[in-house]
């Protein structure tokens, strides 16, 4: 019985070694975390923590533009400008594909002096940055591909022994195939007349947003610029528990640790700049008053969009958790609208139409993406009736 018992706990420790869980090297201590550096000179902004860099890398897009301005002979006032934030979404993101594909049809689609995205949004964001010759690309990406493009689910285990419950290395594939050094000089031409691009993800280990200035990491040529590119987006894009964590090997007080990134959506369903930017001000005392459009791609439904729910607690969890996300997501255009308002953006956004009822069989249903592409397409196209406030904001009559 002894050497049994002997037997089953060495079976048993093999496989408990067998399930040990991934490794990583060390979080960056708190009182470090705005300090933190990857391998690129001005590749990121801590909004929340410190948005005085982010600020300024504002004020120097605008000084390249209008250097730009000069050397290509251009005079006169500052044209109006378009800026553009993409939400996540997952597979709902063929709505924004869609609508920026139909928008360029229609003829109105203008280029962005901004874009800015999350998790799916990241995907479409430089495409969406780059302009229409993209347009075949996201139709591509959110028409023709399914889950298995997407992830591998991983087996029951992994929810106790893993980082998520599923591989991604197939996303990963996909942004290798049409995230090369070739786009990132596309990005970096444009970011040198003085465009940016702007991908948010959030830092698990800090719990707050991180923005990366993709325009400047294209713009280096440093080896490590085109992965780092990459694992931005794909960290962007990791649902928390459902996709793998990305790891940022970064440095901070002379020594080594690792950061924890996931999708953006964790803390920002869609952004813009923080509030505490005051952009009309800075833009009077730099004498760069202009017209300004934003608009705001929400690849979601913004109705209740009721259901019964069984009682059972997976049930539950899940339709609570999509509760909180579409709750946040509303309070983040809300934001975005009153910081619009006071710097006298025009604000314009879009969303899922409530019509659209297509069921969707699983995330990146291809039969659902395809028809929600060309919902988006042709209402783009017969010229999209943006909304002027968010959910909340329209004007009640009184009797």
């Amino acid at each position: 019985m002894g050497r049994l018992l002997l037997g089953a706990a060495a079976v048993l420790q093999l496989q408990l070694a067998a399930c040990a869980t991934p490794v990583r090297m060390p979080a960056v201590p708190s009182e470090l975390t705005a300090q933190a550096e990857v391998a690129i000179p001005n590749a990121r902004f801590f909004p929340d923590r410190d948005p005085g860099p982010l600020a300024e890398e504002g004020l120097q897009s605008l000084r390249r533009e209008m250097a730009w301005r000069r050397e290509s002979g251009q005079t006169g006032p500052l044209p109006p400008v378009s800026f553009l934030t993409i939400s996540g979404g997952g597979g709902d993101g063929a709505f924004g594909a869609g609508l920026l594909t139909g928008w360029t049809e229609s003829g109105t689609r203008p280029e962005f002096k901004l874009v800015t995205g999350i998790s799916t949004g990241a995907l479409i964001a430089p495409f969406a940055f780059l302009g229409s010759r993209y347009d075949p690309i996201l139709k591509e990406t959110y028409t023709g591909v399914s889950d298995s493009d997407i992830f591998h689910p991983r087996d029951f285990t992994a929810a106790l022994f893993d980082d998520a419950m599923a591989d991604t290395a197939p996303m990963a594939h996909l942004v290798e195939r049409y995230v090369t050094r070739e786009l990132l000089d596309a990005i970096a031409v444009e970011y040198a007349h003085g465009r940016l691009l702007v991908i948010g993800t959030t830092n698990l280990d800090a719990r707050e947003p991180v923005y990366w200035n993709m325009g400047a990491i294209a713009s280096s040529r440093d080896p490590a610029a085109l992965p780092l590119f990459r694992k931005i987006i794909l960290a962007s894009a990791s649902i928390p528990g459902a996709f793998p964590p990305q790891m940022f090997d970064v440095t901070a007080g002379g020594q080594s640790y690792q950061e924890m990134h996931v999708d953006g959506g964790a803390t920002r369903q869609v952004f813009m700049y923080p509030p505490s930017i005051h952009l009309g001000e800075l833009a009077a005392r730099e004498d760069a008053v202009r017209t300004r459009h934003l608009y705001i791609i929400r690849n979601s439904r913004l109705d209740p969009d009721w259901a019964s729910v069984d009682r059972r607690t997976l049930s539950i969890a899940n339709r609570a958790v999509s509760s909180l996300i579409q709750t946040q997501g509303v309070g983040d255009l809300t934001r975005i609208y009153l910081t619009a308002t006071r710097d006298g953006l025009d604000y314009n956004l879009a969303y899922i139409p409530a019509d659209f009822t297509v069921p969707k069989t699983s995330e990146f249903d291809p039969v659902y993406m395809s028809q929600l592409f060309d919902r988006a397409r042709q209402m783009a196209t017969a010229g999209y009736v943006w909304d002027k406030a968010p959910p909340g904001f329209a004007a009640v009559t009184v009797p």
